[in-house]
């Protein structure tokens, strides 16, 4: 019998909104569904690199009106019985519904994050006076030549409904927008402490010297990395060190970081999800300091199932579901306070047992709650609707 196909659709490959889709592709083929991963590349290369035997299928990206003809070309490899758009953009959900048009073929949307947040949320208004307009749409860097200018997001938001299923990831999108919660879990059984020991990865890694703060993840402004830099400066402790692994493929941010703490920081390069856990393993704590932003409330970081699954201390902040989904298992202070922040990885190191047996706890909280076997009968129920 020939298995029901899923045709998963990522709006950028080369950029992080990528990584949910692999994680969508992942719960599938535990289903036992045909997966495929459909999508647009805007960069050189791939953002995050797939999981094995998740096959991709890509076409160049491109601003319009050049993006029309690349619709067309991506319109016919869709081929799944199923479409699965990852975020309501032009390039994902709208491919998908131009998709249903032709074939009748079922929609799910699935939202992990608010993406007009970014530009301000509902006050973001388009400034759409005589000239502006004529230079959006006439100048070849106009805005309106880009896919992901907010205004066709905000179009694509209004047509949520149209999908024939949703799928969202914080309580925050639940209230907007309804839909079935699926969080951003892991593999709990690939994300395992078990086979690694952290001294042996730390001193493969050249990390031995060094007690290690984990972010494992594209640093951007409201995710606080600066706030515990910051916090490094007050502690001005020698051996402590913030990892960073992969980087942001966004813009210059990381650069602007190494100029200023150079002395705190070390990169880490892009790896693929098969070979994050033993990176993982070498952290002491892992971080995730989230600033209070609207962006941020929206989101359910996969930086804090990358820690809870490996069974590392978690700190973060009280910003959006972050307490719900920690529950007591990891270390929380407020967003936006180096202070904080500096006193609290001070305290965990001074019972750094204690901190072991929290990450113990996450990771019970993460196979009970947030792995891939949790995730995997809610969305099995939503697909058998259908």
């Amino acid at each position: 019998m020939q298995r029901t196909k899923v045709s998963v659709i990522v709006s950028d490959l080369s950029g992080g909104g990528a990584v949910r889709g692999f994680l969508l592709g992942q719960i599938l083929k535990h289903l036992e569904y045909d997966v495929e991963i459909v999508g647009f590349l805007f960069g050189q290369a791939l953002f995050a690199l797939p999981p094995d035997q998740l096959p991709i299928v890509s076409t160049p990206g491109c601003p319009y009106p050049g993006f029309f003809s690349a619709i067309r070309q991506t319109l016919p490899k869709i081929s799944g019985d199923i479409i699965y758009a990852a975020k309501p953009k032009p390039a994902s959900f709208g491919v998908a519904l131009l998709k249903r048009l032709g074939s009748s073929r079922p929609v799910i949307l699935d939202m992990d994050d608010w993406e007009m947040s970014w530009y301000g949320g509902d006050d973001w208004k388009y400034q759409s006076g005589p000239k502006q307009l004529y230079r959006d749409v006439f100048k070849p860097n106009g805005a309106l030549h880009y896919p992901d200018y907010p205004l066709y997001i905000r179009w694509m938001e209004k047509l949520v409904p149209r999908a024939n299923a949703l799928t969202v990831d914080t309580e925050f999108l639940k209230q907007r927008f309804g839909g079935v919660y699926l969080p951003n879990g892991k593999d709990t059984t690939l994300f395992n402490p078990e086979p690694y020991h952290p001294e042996t990865v730390r001193k493969h890694l050249g990390l031995s010297d060094h007690r290690v703060l984990m972010f494992p993840g594209a640093p951007r402004p409201h995710k606080g990395v600066e706030d515990l830099l910051m916090a490094l400066d007050q502690l001005n402790e020698p051996d402590l060190r913030l990892v960073i692994v992969g980087g942001s493929p966004y813009d210059d941010y990381d650069q602007q970081l190494m100029r200023r703490w150079k002395r705190w920081l070390i990169y880490l390069p892009r790896s693929p999800v098969e070979k994050m856990p033993e990176i993982l393993a070498a952290a002491h704590i892992v971080v995730v300091p989230q600033r209070d932003t609207l962006t941020a409330r929206s989101q359910f970081p996969l930086k804090l199932t990358d820690g809870m699954a490996m069974g590392k201390p978690v700190l973060s902040t009280r910003v959006g579901d972050i307490p719900s989904i920690l529950d007591n298992t990891g270390y929380l202070v407020d967003p936006g306070s180096p202070n904080q922040l500096a006193e609290m990885i001070r305290k965990i190191f001074q019972d750094f047992n204690l901190a072991i047996e929290q990450g113990i706890r996450a990771r019970k909280r993460c196979v009970e709650l947030y792995s891939i076997d949790v995730m995997a009968p809610i969305l099995s129920e939503l697909l058998s609707k259908l």
